[in-house]
């Protein structure tokens, strides 16, 4: 099964995460399929910015996001 959700990017006390698509089996910071997005709540205000498009081209397709990130685009999208 194909999964949307969170890589860990950055350092320890700087974390970043990329939005991405992969194989559910994998780990998360293994590979991936597509990277469609990031979110830095590090940052002031926090960043999230999102390839909408891609987003719902792969949910069509059967993709199912993790809940974090579902929570993130519900943020994005209004």
């Amino acid at each position: 099964m194909i999964a949307i959700r969170l890589k860990q990017m950055g350092t320890k006390s700087r974390k970043q995460w990329r939005i991405i698509v992969t194989d559910q089996r994998r780990a998360r910071d293994g590979s991936l399929i597509e990277e469609i997005g990031f979110y830095n709540p590090s940052a002031e205000p926090v960043t999230v910015r999102v390839n909408k498009e891609r987003y719902n081209e792969w949910i069509q397709k059967g993709a199912e996001p993790s809940r974090v990130v579902r929570s993130l685009m519900k943020k994005v999208k209004a």
